[in-house]
């Protein structure tokens, strides 16, 4: 019976700390809907006033931030979103930017590091006197740091570049930054500095900050008051919602300092992944939160089943393609546990490739 357990599926994996326990059982709430609970409007605030924003709001998850974000700027219907290829919006988000709002996604090609050529992106938008025959650029996104591409962050100079790409053509820029405090922490900008050049920011609170549940979107006074209103229009309005926000302000007060260690640990995972023949790591792209790996062709191991034989000794992780697995670190994994998977991870090889040889 296993009696350790790392759990490296993912940072949304993360348990509520005694902390945010106690933060929830005494938050001071009120009906949200009716713009009343004071622990929601302090959170709100306190998030604004980090990002650099004049307002926030607070959604229950990172796809409905992202998708009112991008309804808010994308009003009209047959607008067009310039997006990355490999972008979790167009990805991951169940198409709901087209299902939903009938907004067209024009995809870039994501390089490596998570950024998109900029002569690529001014090439995208649409021509005005296209009008009668194209979809109508609106806005542009990007994602830091960039979960595709293994975590990486998108440096200062970049968004700043694309931002001035955006108002010259007079569209909006939004940023899917779900995991921005790990980008502002690895680059060392601070992160309202980050964002300025964007119109509109999504934050993830339950992944690399480790609240439970929820996400805050960031932006003007004008673009919150429209996006209110599409919360609500999504199923998106809760009630006495201070008893997550509480634990949310929580999560901003008290694990933004522990990210830089969450880095240190995942470079240590993959130093150590490096050293194991049958598994090839680029070091160098690992700037975050993130390792992924690839397993060399010859070694007969499928991700699949090394993540299985791994779960069996008690670590939990993903495969990220049909030659690659994905660990994820967090501010609940501790170096030891780091030193545990790694001696998983060669044990679990191992016993595939003798199997493999001798089948």
């Amino acid at each position: 019976m296993v009696m350790r357990r790392v759990d490296l599926r993912s940072d949304t994996v993360t348990k509520p700390t005694e902390a945010m326990r106690a933060a929830m059982a005494s938050a001071d709430v009120d009906d949200d809907v009716l713009g009343s609970d004071p622990t929601a409007h302090r959170f709100e605030s306190e998030m604004a006033r980090v990002m650099g924003k004049e307002a926030a709001l607070f959604v229950p998850s990172g796809t409905m931030g992202n998708l009112i974000s991008v309804l808010v700027h994308c009003e009209v219907r047959g607008s067009e979103v310039i997006l990355g290829d490999n972008s979790h919006i167009h990805v991951y988000e169940n198409g709901g930017i087209s299902t939903i709002g009938g907004v067209h996604p024009r995809t870039v090609k994501n390089k490596s590091d998570g950024t998109m050529d900029l002569d690529q992106i001014e090439a995208a938008i649409r021509h005005p006197e296209g009008a009668l025959y194209y979809p109508t650029t609106r806005l542009i996104c990007l994602e830091n740091t960039h979960a595709n591409c293994g975590g990486r962050c998108i440096s200062l100079e970049y968004t700043d570049r694309v931002g001035e790409i955006a108002k010259k053509h007079g569209l909006k820029l939004h940023i899917d930054g779900a995991r921005i405090f790990n980008a502002s922490i690895a680059l060392g900008v601070p992160v309202h500095r980050l964002v300025q050049a964007a119109d509109s920011v999504s934050v993830c609170m339950s992944k690399g900050l480790g609240a439970p549940v929820g996400s805050v979107i960031v932006g003007s006074r004008e673009f919150i008051t429209k996006a209110k209103r599409l919360r609500k229009t999504l199923g998106g309005g809760m009630r006495q919602v201070g008893v997550l926000c509480a634990a949310a302000y929580v999560a901003l007060q008290d694990n933004v300092r522990k990210l830089a260690d969450d880095h240190k640990k995942a470079k240590l995972f993959a130093d150590g992944l490096k050293q194991i023949k049958e598994l090839t790591v680029d070091t160098s792209s690992v700037e975050t939160n993130m390792v992924f790996f690839d397993i060399v062709e010859s070694s007969f191991i499928s991700p699949e089943r090394l993540c299985q034989v791994l779960e069996e000794h008690g670590v939990l992780a993903m495969p990220a393609s049909s030659t690659s697995v994905r660990f994820v670190v967090h501010y609940q994994i501790s170096e030891s546990d780091i030193h545990y998977a790694l001696a998983c991870v060669k044990q679990a090889v191992q016993e595939l490739s003798t199997d493999g040889i001798a089948k």
